[in-house]
């Protein structure tokens, strides 16, 4: 039996919120339609729950680490109201134009969960509305990558307008 963690990765903006690009505030968050129950469905059939997130507002100076860390404590504690666990969450800081490994379409967040919570990947999703999204998961050994969006992305194994349309995919 296989002892590893099997994991669903969540890009942030525009999956597990609309993306109104750059928001920092919990007054400008707005979670998407079936997200609390699409991941209450995917933890309860054993799936641990992160969200990896690149947020060059705070390289570019738009927003502070701390007003990151205050919207996502908030974005947790609305998950755990309704029984939803995440794991951790993982974010890029940096300005896109800096050198790091954690800037998706880099596989330094996923690889890092990896390390931390012996993770499965082949056995794992990555979940995401951009091409970055889609690469990072194949960068990381990730099973099957998810995109949403109104088009297809090829290099995705399933492409889906809405995330509630996941339960079409895993369930």
């Amino acid at each position: 039996m296989n002892s590893k963690t099997k994991a669903v990765f969540l890009d942030r903006d525009g999956v597990i919120n609309i993306d109104k690009s750059y928001v920092y505030k919990i007054e400008d968050f707005e979670f998407t339609e079936g997200i609390f129950e699409v991941l209450k469905t995917l933890q309860d059939r054993g799936y641990k729950l992160f969200i990896v997130t690149n947020q060059s507002g705070i390289g570019r100076g738009y927003y502070s680490e701390d007003d990151f860390q205050k919207l996502m404590e908030y974005v947790l504690k609305e998950f755990e109201k309704r029984d939803i666990h995440i794991q951790k969450v993982y974010h890029c800081p940096h300005y896109p134009k800096n050198i790091c490994d954690c800037r998706k379409p880099k596989p330094g967040m996923l690889l890092k969960a990896k390390e931390e919570f012996d993770i499965d990947m082949q056995n794992s999703w990555m979940i995401g509305d951009k091409k970055s999204d889609v690469e990072v998961g194949k960068n990381a050994g990730v099973g099957k990558t998810v995109f949403i969006g109104e088009n297809k992305e090829p290099l995705a194994d399933y492409s889906i307008d809405s995330i509630s349309k996941l339960k079409d995919i895993v369930f």
